[in-house]
């Protein structure tokens, strides 16, 4: 093992004043010495960090590298000691390897095909015109997280998966609980049991009332209450959060950039190739861990079993060696293939969904107010905390001209 190989001492936890879309300062050097760093965990073990895009692509790739919760046992923020990792709950399958992975997943793949969330177009482009009519009717001024970002995505999920309207509210806030990385561990494992609870009553009403909607097709499937429950838990969290987050920080995005936001505005047909910009540009699900199953050669340094690399997928989609000028925010980008929905088996289920929603939200809202503006100075704009799972904004003030 080279002498000179990068070590990453800690794991960044702010970003840079002024550069809320660029991932953290600390880690863009790891990658500029190389594609994998040395990264010692707190509490001692030596694991690794990737930031280069094939090395990040080839382990999600090989399935030498797990996804198991149980083996998780370092943390890259603090020392969690001799605590040892309970298997993933059933069905909550980003967190397990072939085959009990492919047992959850498969059901679910024929509902989220490209064909079939297409279909889903002309409710998205309802849902969108309903929030953008509120705030037109509410005037200038308005938070666009909690005015259009969150509840375009919210409403399409829970509509899939047969959640009530009038449950929306309250889960949409257990699930910014345990996932926004801002509230102490008290309360976010109240909102993760409430959420759990929640679920629980769902899935046994779709067994005593199926209405039309994924979880009661799941119904005659060979899985169990515990096991819908579970995968309603993934599909509704991750069909929300991160789409949401996209939303609110792409279009912070944009407004810092004027002459790619007037290209948006102008030539509708960009939308396509814009989604996919914003995607790798802004990386929300920013990075995943992985532990070795056997000793593996990588990057020509030897990974030991047991260790535990950190994915930087937001490195990886600003790899110079992959992206041209990989800093630059440029709609009209044409060397594809980012990993914002991740790679391998555990690529993205859900990607079709999001890609629908935000073609059809980013051009409505910038073609409706033309004059859309940040309502404060984008220093003040209040960022998600580097901890939390999803990267974006917690809110984003904007005006208009009436």
């Amino acid at each position: 093992m080279s002498e000179s190989l990068h070590t990453l001492a800690a794991l960044p936890t702010e970003r840079q004043p002024g550069c809320p879309f660029d991932p953290p300062k600390e880690l863009l050097e790891a990658r500029e010495h190389g594609p994998i760093s040395r990264f010692p965990f707190p509490g001692g073990h030596e694991g690794w960090l990737v930031t280069g895009y094939d090395l990040v692509r080839a382990v999600l790739a090989d399935q030498r590298f797990s996804s198991r919760r149980e083996l998780m046992r370092h943390h890259p923020l603090i020392d969690i000691g001799e605590i040892e990792m309970p298997p993933a709950p059933p069905g909550e399958f980003l967190l397990m390897d072939e085959p009990q992975h492919g047992r959850y997943r498969k059901p679910l793949v024929g509902k989220f095909t490209v064909r079939r969330m297409r279909q889903l177009t002309e409710r998205v482009e309802q849902v969108t015109a309903e929030y953008l009519d509120a705030m037109e009717k509410a005037g200038p001024g308005v938070d666009l997280v909690t005015a259009f970002a969150k509840p375009i995505p919210s409403v399409i999920i829970c509509e899939l998966l047969g959640v009530p309207y009038e449950d929306r509210g309250s889960f949409q806030d257990n699930i910014d609980k345990f996932l926004g990385g801002e509230v102490g561990d008290e309360e976010l494992m109240a909102a993760y049991v409430a959420v759990q609870a929640y679920l629980a009553e769902l899935v046994a009403a779709k067994r005593a009332n199926p209405t039309d909607d994924v979880l009661s097709d799941l119904l005659d499937s060979d899985l169990n209450d515990e096991e819908l429950k579970g995968i309603a838990l993934i599909l509704l969290s991750a069909g929300f959060d991160t789409t949401a987050n996209m939303l609110s920080l792409g279009t912070f995005a944009l407004l810092q950039n004027p002459a790619q936001l007037a290209a948006l505005r102008n030539d509708p047909a960009l939308i396509d190739s814009a989604v996919e910009e914003l995607l790798r540009y802004l990386t929300v699900a920013k990075q995943f861990t992985r532990v070795a199953l056997e000793d593996v050669e990588l990057g020509g340094q030897t990974i030991k079993a047991g260790a535990t690399l950190i994915l930087s997928y937001a490195t990886a989609n600003r790899d110079p060696e992959r992206f041209s000028d990989p800093h630059l925010l440029d709609l009209r980008r044409q060397d594809g293939g980012h990993l914002a929905f991740s790679h391998g088996i555990h690529q993205c289920l859900g990607q079709q969904l999001a890609r629908v929603e935000l073609r059809v939200a980013l051009p409505a809202l910038v073609g409706r107010f033309p004059t859309l503006r940040l309502a404060v100075p984008a220093e003040e704009v209040a960022l998600r905390p580097e901890t939390a799972d999803i990267y974006g904004v917690k809110s984003l003030p904007v005006t208009w001209d009436a």
